[in-house]
């Protein structure tokens, strides 16, 4: 398991670019509200660490992680954003539904980046028990949602050259 060998909120803040000046939609799943609701206070605490102003960031509710392509899309057509981050969790259930909305979430979230030239983070977990997704929401695998700001404000910096 890959999480296990990497903690999702261990980094180092010197590799992070300054995330001063630039602004941020955050494109939140409400379905498994407990998980999404940690995903996000990890990535605001992180943006907000690495010098995002609080004003700069918008938080965007979506019904659940197969809106997040469109809530992303929607995001982007207003403007103005260098980055949008994805968060959901869909915990694997009874019947192939998971594997459906996993595929179309994904597929869904890199195409809104590909077709907006914009980083666009995939903060989905994809996990078999919701034990697993809290473990990966701020338990003791730490919290995507960390990961998820860090790498946003590396792409950010990335696509303006730095």
């Amino acid at each position: 398991m890959a999480t296990a060998e990497h903690h999702l909120s261990h980094y180092d803040p010197t590799s992070v670019p300054s995330g001063a000046g630039l602004r941020f939609a955050l494109v939140v799943s409400e379905w498994n509200h407990a998980i999404t609701g940690s995903l996000l206070a990890g990535a605001q605490e992180t943006l907000l660490k690495h010098g995002v102003a609080d004003a700069d960031l918008l938080v965007q509710w979506v019904p659940g992680s197969f809106e997040l392509a469109m809530g992303a899309q929607l995001m982007l057509e207003r403007g103005g954003f260098d980055g949008v981050i994805c968060l959901g969790s869909v915990i694997r259930g009874e019947t192939p539904h998971f594997d459906f909305v996993c595929h179309g979430t994904t597929q869904g979230i890199m195409s809104v980046g590909l077709k907006y030239n914009v980083p666009v983070i995939f903060g989905v977990l994809t996990d078999d028990t919701m034990q697993q997704a809290l473990d990966r929401s701020g338990g003791k695998h730490g919290n995507k949602g960390v990961d998820c700001a860090v790498a946003v404000l590396k792409m950010a910096a990335m696509k303006r050259g730095k």
